[in-house]
């Protein structure tokens, strides 16, 4: 499956994370910093299998985890 979501997609996904789960992006983003270092469909399956979220939860989470590490590296 594809990395790409759309960006109403995405942000329609990670504005739902929190009343799903209980938890802010910005908790979620700080344990897939803490996580392991895998691929990302890896990091994808262990987010899921580790905390129990659905896979459009799980991807959200990772993608946009990634869209805020690369924006740090243009600074």
């Amino acid at each position: 499956m594809s990395h790409v979501l759309s960006e109403e997609t995405h942000r329609n996904l990670l504005a739902r994370i929190p009343h799903r789960t209980g938890r802010e992006i910005s908790d979620w983003l700080r344990t897939v910093e803490e996580g392991p270092a895998l691929p990302f469909e890896e990091k994808v399956s262990w987010l899921r299998h580790e905390h129990d979220l659905a896979y459009g939860h799980a991807k959200a989470i990772i993608h946009e985890h990634a869209l805020r590490r690369a924006a740090r590296r243009l600074l």
